[in-house]
Order: C-alpha cells, then sequence, then structure tokens
C-alpha cells in the first residue's frame, strides 16, 4: 500500500510541475493551439478516413517554430522586489518590483512573474492530509475539499513591463493574494517575452530569494463580557521580561532576603553603604488565557486554519482592553506567549500565530498540564479547541473544579456537529465561523 501511495505521490508532483510549466510558458493562444493539437493528433491517427491529421502538422510547426524563437531572446537584467513586511491571508497584497535593463538596448515587449518557492507538499504531509481526507469521505458523498489544493499557498499575477531604455529601470506593480497564513518564500522573478506568434514565452530568470510573513485572517468580534474579573498580580507588571515585576519605581527600602538582585539600587547602595532595593507597585488587572488546540493529524487542515483565526481575532479584540493575555498552546514543545500592557503587542502575538503548525505526536494531556498549571494567575480562560471529545471535557471540567470562567468555542467541519454540547459551548462551523461568533455574548 505505502509503495502505491509512494508512487501517486510522485505521479501528482510530475503531472503538477509540468502544468505549472505549461501554464507560465504557454501564452493562453499557446494553450489553446496545445490542447488542439492534442485533440488533431488523437482523431487523426486514422489518416485513411480522416485528414485532421493535415491540421495537426501544421498545429505542430506551429508550436515547433514558436519553440524555436524562445532560444533567441538574450538580454540582462536586476530587479528588486519591495515587499510589506506582513500580509494577512484572504486579503489583497500589493507590492512593487523595480526591473533595470543591463543592455545596452532598449527592451520592450515584456513580461514579469514572479516566482514562489516550490509550494508541493513532502510525502509526509501528502501523505497525511489523504489519510485525513480517507476518513472524512463517505460514500456516495461528494467532498468539495479534494477540488481545493490545501498546500497552495497564493495566487500571483503577472504584470506587463514597461518599455526599458538601455541601462534604465522601470517599476511593475503586482498583487499578491495569500491563501493561507505562514511564510511565503519567493525564489526569484522571470522576465518574460513571448515568440513572433505570441503562442510561447522565452524565459529569463533572476534569483531574488525574499520571505513574508502572512499573518492569520481575523474576524470581528462583538462586545463581549469576557469571563474572569480583575486579580491581584504580585509585583504588577514588567515593561521587559517578567510578568510580576512592575518597572513603576515606588520607593527605596532596605535589602530583605530573597529580594531580586536586578532590583538593587546600586547609587544607594555605594552612598550608605548596605544594599538598598527598589519597590514596585502590586497591580491589580484583568489577565485572561487564550488556548488553543492544536491537536490534529492533518497539516494545514481547515479547521486547524479557522481555529488560529478565531485565536487571532480574540488576541488582537483582548489586547485593545488593557488586560494581558497569555497564548498557551502546544507545539514541539509547549508555548506560553504573553502581550498586553507593555509586555508584546497584538502584531507580534499575530506573527506567532501565523507560524503555529499542528500537533501530530503528542497527546492532548500536555496542553492540559500547560493550562492547569497557568490557572491559578489568570481572570478567565477562552479555549479555542478542534473537537469536542472526552480530553477536552476532562480539562473543561477540571478548569470549572478550580472555579475559573470559560468563553468555550469549538470549531468543527461543515456540516458537522458535536453529539453533546454544554450550554456554555459555541459551536462553529467552518465556513460559517463569522456567522457563529456574531452570536457571542
Amino acid at each position: 500500500m505505502t509503495l502505491l501511495y509512494k508512487f501517486i505521490y510522485w505521479n501528482y508532483r510530475a503531472t503538477s510541475g509540468l502544468w505549472h510549466w505549461a501554464r507560465r510558458r504557454f501564452t493562453r493562444a499557446g494553450l489553446c493551439v496545445a490542447v488542439a493539437l492534442m485533440v488533431t493528433g488523437a482523431i487523426g491517427a486514422d489518416i485513411e478516413n480522416t485528414e485532421s491529421y493535415q491540421s495537426f502538422v501544421l498545429l505542430l510547426a506551429l508550436l515547433l517554430f514558436a519553440f524555436a524563437c524562445s532560444f533567441r531572446f538574450s538580454g540582462k537584467f536586476s530587479a528588486t522586489r519591495i515587499l510589506p513586511r506582513v500580509g494577512t491571508a484572504g486579503q489583497p497584497l500589493p507590492y512593487r518590483v523595480v526591473v533595470k535593463n543591463l543592455t545596452p538596448k532598449i527592451q520592450a515587449g515584456l513580461t514579469l512573474l514572479d516566482n514562489l518557492a516550490d509550494p508541493r507538499p513532502s510525502f509526509a504531509d501528502w501523505f497525511g492530509f489523504q489519510r485525513a481526507e480517507g476518513r472524512r469521505s463517505r460514500p456516495f458523498r461528494f467532498s468539495s475539499t479534494r477540488s481545493k489544493n490545501p498546500f497552495r499557498l497564493a495566487n500571483l499575477s503577472e504584470a506587463e513591463i514597461p518599455p526599458l531604455p538601455a541601462k534604465s529601470d522601470g517599476e511593475v506593480r503586482l498583487e499578491l493574494f495569500p491563501l493561507r497564513r505562514g511564510v511565503l518564500n519567493f525564489s526569484g522573478v522571470t522576465i518574460a517575452r513571448p515568440d513572433p506568434l505570441g503562442l510561447f514565452r522565452a524565459f529569463i530568470k533572476i534569483p531574488a530569494p525574499q520571505k513574508v510573513l502572512i499573518l492569520p485572517k481575523r474576524y470581528a468580534l462583538p462586545d463581549l463580557t469576557l469571563p474572569g474579573a480583575v486579580r491581584f498580580q504580585q509585583g504588577g507588571v514588567a515593561l521587559a521580561t517578567n510578568v510580576g515585576s512592575s518597572e513603576e519605581f515606588v520607593a527605596l527600602r532596605d535589602y530583605r532576603h530573597g529580594d531580586p538582585l536586578r532590583h538593587i539600587h546600586w547609587r544607594s547602595w555605594a552612598k550608605t553603604g548596605k544594599p538598598i532595593v527598589k519597590e514596585y507597585e502590586d497591580e491589580f488587572f484583568v489577565r485572561h488565557a487564550l488556548v488553543l488546540d492544536t491537536f490534529d493529524d492533518e497539516p494545514n487542515s481547515d479547521v486547524l486554519e479557522e481555529a488560529v483565526s478565531v485565536a487571532a481575532s480574540f488576541a488582537c479584540t483582548i489586547l485593545t482592553q488593557e488586560s494581558l493575555l497569555d497564548l498557551l498552546f502546544v507545539g514541539n514543545q509547549s508555548y506560553c506567549f504573553t502581550a498586553g500592557r507593555g509586555l508584546a503587542h497584538a502584531d507580534q502575538m499575530l506573527e506567532i500565530l501565523a507560524s503555529v503548525k499542528n500537533c501530530a505526536d503528542k497527546k492532548f494531556e500536555t496542553l492540559e498540564q500547560l493550562v492547569l498549571k497557568h490557572s491559578t494567575d489568570v481572570s478567565g480562560c477562552i479555549c479555542v479547541l478542534q473537537r469536542w471529545d472526552e480530553a477536552r471535557k476532562s480539562l473543561v471540567e477540571k478548569l470549572k473544579m478550580l472555579g475559573v470562567p470559560l468563553l468555550l468555542l469549538v470549531i468543527v467541519p461543515r456540516g458537522e456537529k458535536p453529539a453533546d454540547t454544554l450550554e456554555t459551548l459555541h459551536v462553529l462551523e467552518v465556513g460559517k465561523i463569522e456567522e457563529g461568533l456574531a452570536k457571542l455574548k
């Protein structure tokens, strides 16, 4: 069975690579001629009963001429891509490319194509997706997800390059449409020129590696009364590293056993001859935990992507409410990122969420231990879950026993719903996430 899947995988790589090459090399007219060539070739096999073979010969001659002309394109160019630092999934990302003609003659009739790194998955990722598709499929039921490429990160446009005089440059405006969050890698740009017949394009490739971070899609949230109230935080809020030690100076006092060395006021020690420390103000404020469930066998699943988008939506909203936010999730290890009140900003939290991947080699209990460890420090907990099973129910019950206020959200595939739900559980269906969030109170 594994050999069969490997054969299918390499066939998928070959056919997708061939189709990508054909779409870029042939113009629209050239693609029509190529399709007509295949049709006439199939029909004209019987030369005794049909004359379509004559059309086949003519079309073949046109394509061969166009292909031969591609070897006449020579030139030297440089290209500089001007990209924003980040983009957002599902929103167009305009950018510019400055192309310079390094030859002593004018260059006209050129087209610019941008090149992304190969998006085709490894065998392990592709096989994981196929297994997940097999589990979701039902007899005599069409699955719309099979028509989508879950590994395609973005759609690129191409643009005409204005005529470039000798030794001068020109600017080309392009637009990128990110389909998914994550790091988008560019490998270079391609300068294309069609043959005299306008069927086949000659290429000059220019290396121009670059990266842009695509942030998760966000949804608008209604005005929410989030769970929990202000709580005492020992030592206040650090503006730099640790939560619990405020940088807002209150007074000086004598050193007490157990005071951290970084609180010592060295000038006062030098004047008095005894250790003096800075005292900070204890504060009361709201601190929420945002728990993201990343446990999924399938990479790039729609449920995981929507869960990350929902978490990103809450991250942006909570940080504007003058509170702290602890983002808790499990990847190759357990993570806890704290933002708000001078520690970090929403943009930094979104950049973290943009790189979150599925966790398939650990059990859900790993996340449970992380959440319970932080439960004593938070005012409330927002849980974004990918399913509603016994492991998730166990975590919720333990948090309730500890008296932690909860906002529970579970993301489900299209057309599905958990068999049993709590009154406080909000079910968000893929494709209807924004409608579900609008019903939150």
